[in-house]
Order: C-alpha cells, then sequence, then structure tokens
C-alpha cells in the first residue's frame, strides 16, 4: 500500500525547522542577555532568570521584574530583541503554520477515480476547449469526473461544484483505479501527457471511446496509435469556422450543417438602412410567410437574442441570423442586404489560428492581407494591430471582413478601434472562452467563436448521441424525430409556447421542407429540425421524449 509522501511536504520541513530552531534560539539570546547584565549593567542575572526574560521577551508577553537598562548596548540589544521576537510570532510563525493547517484541516482532494454507479465523462486536465462540454453534459445530466495534476487548480475546479480527481502519471502516490464505469474520455493535456493518459488507461482494461485534442496535427495519427479513438486539432477546427464564417466559398458556414442536411443553409444577413425591414418588427416584416426563412437570432447593440420576440424591432445596421432553404435565404437576402462579397480580408494576429485562417482564404482564392508584429513569411504588413497607422496601412476601410485573431485582451480593444475607423466593416473574432463572446460583442465584433464552443461541438454528437449543431453560443438547430407532433400542422403542434424552440424546417423522405401551406400536417416519419436556446432544447426532448431511432444516430466518421 503506498502512503502520501506527507511527511516531505514544504508546510512540515517548515514546521520542524522552526519548532527546532526556537529553543535554540531562546537559550542564545538567554545567555547574550545574562552576559550583558553583568558586563554593562553590573546587575548579574542567572541563566533561568535570563531564560525567563528571553522567553517573555521573544513572545512579546511582557516583562517581571527586569523593564529598565540604563546602558546604550542594552538598550540597543534589548529593542532588537523585541523586534526579532515580533517577527517570530507575526510573520515566521504565521508562513510555517497557516500552510500546515491548510494541509491537514482542508478537504483532502481524491486521488482515484470514483467507484459510482452512473457512467460518467473523464476529462484529463481542465482547460478553455473543455469549458462549454463540461456545461453540455450538466445540461444532459450527465456526470462528469475532472481528473487534474494541477492542485490549486483542482481545489478551484472543486469549490465550483466539479467533481475532482487530484494526481499524476509521474507521481509514485498516484493509482488511476477502477474505470469500470468510465462512458468515456477526454484527453485535454498537453500531447505527450495525454499519450502517456491513453495509454496508461488502456493498460488499465479499458475499452470505451477515448477522445484526444492535440496540439499538432502531427500528433494526431500517434495518438491514436496510442489508444485513441479519435484525436482532434480545436484551434484548426475553430480556423476552419472563422474561415467559413467569413468567406461563402468555405460552405457550410456553421460546420456541421451539411452533416445534418444537405438542404439547408444559415445565412447572416444586416438589415441595411434602405432595407424595407429597416426599422419594422418581426411580425410586421412577415419574414417566414414571405421567404421561408426562419429568423432565429437578432444582433442589436452588441447584444445577441436566440429565436428574437414577435414585436423585435430589426434596426437598420443590425444582424439577423437565418435558417432555410437556398431559395428562402436568397429571397430574404433580397429584402435585408446580404454582407458585402467584395474586397479582401484583413488578418490580424498570425499565431496558429491566424495562420490557418489566411492558409484556408487564400486556397479558396481570397485576397487575404496579414498584420502581425514578427516580419516572418506570411505576414504582409509588419506593425501593431492596435495602431490606427497600421491598420490604414492594411487598406482596413476596403476590406470586406476583418477576422481578429488575438488575444482576449486586445481583441477588445482592437474591435472598438475598428469599429471607429472603419463603421460598416464586418468584425470577425476568435475567443479562447465562450464567457467571452458577449464581452467582445459589446466592443463592436458582429460575429465571435470561442475554442471552448467549437471543441464542445465536435463532441456532443459523440458523446450524447443528440444530432445539432450550435449555431451561436446559445443557439442549436437540432435534429429530432416526429414523436409527439404526427398528424398536427406545426402551428397546431404549439411547439414555441410549450418548449421555446421553433420549427425551421421538416425533411420527408429526401426533401427539407421549409414553407408550411396551408393545411400542412406532420407525418409519422418525418424528420424536424428546430432551433432554440440549449434551454429550449432541452425542454424539447422533455415535453418529447426521443425514441431511438437510427435514422437519428449520429456519424461517428
Amino acid at each position: 500500500m503506498k502512503y502520501p509522501r506527507l511527511l516531505m511536504s514544504s508546510s512540515w520541513r517548515r514546521l520542524l525547522l522552526l519548532l527546532a530552531a526556537m529553543p535554540i534560539i531562546v537559550m542564545v539570546v538567554a545567555v547574550l542577555y545574562m552576559l550583558g547584565m553583568q558586563m554593562f549593567e553590573h546587575d548579574p542575572r542567572t541563566f533561568w532568570q535570563s531564560l525567563e526574560w528571553a522567553s517573555e521577551t521573544m513572545t512579546s508577553t511582557g516583562y517581571g521584574r527586569d523593564n529598565h537598562w540604563n546602558h546604550p548596548m542594552m538598550v540597543v540589544f534589548v529593542v532588537t530583541i523585541q523586534f526579532f521576537g515580533l517577527a517570530v510570532v507575526f510573520v515566521l510563525f504565521p508562513l510555517a503554520l497557516i500552510p500546515f493547517f491548510e494541509r491537514y484541516f482542508e478537504q483532502r482532494l481524491a486521488r482515484t477515480l470514483p467507484e459510482q454507479r452512473n457512467d460518467y465523462v473523464l476529462i484529463y486536465r481542465h482547460g478553455p476547449a473543455v469549458n462549454s462540454l463540461i456545461a453540455e453534459l450538466g445540461r444532459h445530466e450527465v456526470p462528469v469526473v475532472i481528473l487534474e495534476e494541477d492542485e490549486g487548480l483542482a481545489r478551484r475546479l472543486r469549490e465550483r461544484g466539479n467533481k475532482v480527481v487530484h494526481g499524476g502519471f509521474t507521481d509514485d502516490d498516484f493509482e488511476l483505479g477502477s474505470m469500470q464505469n468510465v462512458r468515456a474520455i477526454i484527453a485535454n493535456g498537453k500531447d505527450h501527457d495525454n499519450a502517456s493518459m491513453i495509454v496508461s488507461a488502456r493498460q488499465e482494461g479499458y475499452k470505451g471511446p477515448i477522445y484526444a485534442f492535440v496540439e499538432k496535427p502531427s500528433h494526431r495519427r500517434p495518438m491514436v496509435l496510442a489508444g485513441a479513438t479519435a484525436a482532434y486539432t480545436p484551434r484548426h477546427v475553430l480556423a476552419a469556422a472563422l474561415a467559413a464564417k467569413a468567406s461563402e466559398r468555405i460552405a457550410p458556414r456553421v460546420g456541421g450543417v451539411r452533416h445534418l442536411s444537405a438542404h439547408l443553409e444559415v445565412s447572416d444577413l444586416r438589415i441595411h438602412k434602405n432595407s424595407e425591414l429597416a426599422g419594422k418588427t418581426l411580425v410586421e416584416a412577415n419574414i417566414r410567410a414571405r421567404t421561408g426563412a426562419t429568423v432565429v437570432g437578432h444582433w442589436g447593440r452588441g447584444d445577441f437574442v436566440a429565436l428574437p420576440r414577435a414585436d423585435s424591432v430589426l434596426e437598420a445596421g443590425a444582424l439577423i441570423l437565418a435558417v432555410g432553404s437556398d431559395e428562402a435565404i436568397a429571397r430574404l437576402g433580397k429584402l435585408a442586404t446580404p454582407l458585402s462579397r467584395r474586397g479582401g480580408f484583413l488578418i490580424c494576429g498570425y499565431g496558429e489560428v491566424g495562420f490557418k485562417v489566411a492558409q484556408m482564404l487564400r486556397d479558396v482564392g481570397e485576397k487575404v492581407t496579414v498584420i502581425d508584429r514578427r516580419d516572418i513569411e506570411g505576414v504582409d504588413v509588419v506593425g501593431d494591430a492596435l495602431d490606427p497607422r497600421t491598420l490604414r496601412k492594411a487598406n482596413i476601410t476596403e476590406s470586406r471582413a476583418v477576422i481578429l485573431a488575438l488575444d482576449a485582451g486586445p481583441t477588445l480593444l482592437a474591435a472598438s478601434m475598428l469599429r471607429d475607423l472603419a463603421p460598416e466593416v464586418l468584425l470577425i473574432a476568435r475567443v479562447n472562452r465562450a464567457e467571452n463572446v458577449a464581452r467582445v460583442r459589446q466592443a463592436g465584433v458582429d460575429f465571435a467563436m470561442s475554442i471552448s464552443q467549437i471543441a464542445a461541438q465536435i463532441l456532443t454528437q459523440q458523446l450524447l448521441g443528440e444530432q445539432s449543431i450550435s449555431l451561436e453560443p446559445n443557439v442549436k438547430l437540432t435534429r429530432v424525430s416526429a414523436t409527439g407532433l404526427a398528424g398536427k400542422t406545426p402551428h397546431e403542434s404549439k411547439v414555441s409556447q410549450q418548449t421555446g424552440c421553433a420549427i425551421v424546417a421538416i425533411e420527408r423522405d429526401d426533401n427539407v421542407l421549409v414553407e408550411f401551406g396551408a393545411g400542412f400536417t406532420i407525418q409519422k416519419h418525418d424528420i424536424i429540425y428546430i432551433c432554440g436556446s440549449h434551454e429550449s432544447v432541452m425542454d424539447y426532448f422533455k415535453a418529447y421524449p426521443q425514441p431511438r431511432d437510427p435514422a437519428l444516430e449520429p456519424s461517428l466518421s
């Protein structure tokens, strides 16, 4: 049996060192006091009397009969010891005792995987890439256990309500434990750590799926050879999503829509000031009846509203997110104003994501200008993307769109600056955490995507068996069966009133219908596409439980 190496911990060493040193220090001070009183004050003290004085002074408890000295040397000595005693009581002791008591009185972190009845998803190492996935699994009531090597992070995660196991594969006292109830493993550490974790899990006899996030594309195949079921590079998937968001030559705009249906399109349109839709409410615009497209999102003043209310006003300059067939989106485009398709693309930042976005856009023949501080191959304008002179040099006003591939802090400032220099230009930004999306939108960004959102989208179908695509951080397009709706018209079903979801399309045979005429009823074998927030989609599944249907099973390819 292995025991934690607690006796060798730093808190133990500090405490033992202090306890061993204190008697020696007190005796040395007592001897010096005894000699000083004899030599300078000519008022001898015994060793025990001097020891009593030293302990009283060092602990700041006060004095007995010795409370006054005449010789300057003794005064200096006494004052020095007084300050030293204060330092020991209020500085040295807390430094030794507080970590000691924190370690032994706080709740200890688990060191092995839990033995629980319900299957759970094991996530190795926490980070931005798994934030949204953890939230999505929580909404589906799928238990999650996080295996974290960083003790400080592990404690913070547990304080937030997560179930955490602390340990690493380089620790002599760490044992993975039973894995019979592990539903799937997500490896989110460094590539070499992921490989160690995967090999260890397979050696323990785990035969379930293991999905690995890798940093370098060249490591995907070695990770699979090590035992991973699949390996993904979230940053490259994010780059592909950003590039598709910018250029219509890269389709689909939302990764995975084609996986749901080849007949549906998702489009972003801006309400031009001269559009007949500007200033009207959604009910007045009557977009669904006139075009067949469904408005599933609306941006106004930096805020995104999923499934906006009928009385929501389509303000000039606002952006709408619509779902429908190619023809329906084209009809809506004539009423609104499709995003500009003229001019080149300006990419700010040439890190891993910026490089991949530029590569994809150039591969499809788009004109690309790259700004970066480094004078390296692929960078067109060397300079600071936060400098207006650099942006003007890159012809910001003539760009079709600007893609911000920067860190979160510079992105906020760059967005505000770009909005001032080029109010009409389309701004697209990458962020690491889903919670930062709202912040950059407030700064003026039209579209923002997080690596957390992309990573969750990659694995949601694999882990939950749910065919859905995240159009925005809180908007999902989901493919469901017609259970409970057969024989009703879309209006009679009252899905929107009951769940908050909208029926945007119905798949029948090999066709996807987006226009529902009078008397159109839902049939038993129809496949329905609903759109709504994460919460409303969950409400739909509660109201209309889904049977296990092979037609709705996600592809694992």
